[in-house]
């Protein structure tokens, strides 16, 4: 099963569809700016709490994107 696949039946169990392909860039962005700021577990914890938040992922990568950029980062 190759990962397009993995998420449409996971999706399917949660009963929600599937990203579209744009919704998917926008999360792996997410995830590639939280690991390359920090260490890898940051990326799917950052996804985890911007879903949490209800964050769009608009919002949420531009909040990564300050939290990256911010003194001390």
């Amino acid at each position: 099963m190759n990962a397009k696949e993995w998420i449409a039946v996971y999706a399917e169990q949660l009963g929600i569809e599937p990203p579209t392909a744009d919704e998917l860039k926008g999360i792996l962005d997410l995830a590639a700016e939280a690991a390359h700021a920090s260490e890898r577990i940051a990326a799917p914890v950052a996804c985890w709490l911007s879903a949490k938040a209800g964050r769009s992922l608009e919002q949420s990568l531009a909040l990564a994107r300050e939290v990256t950029q911010a003194p001390g980062a």
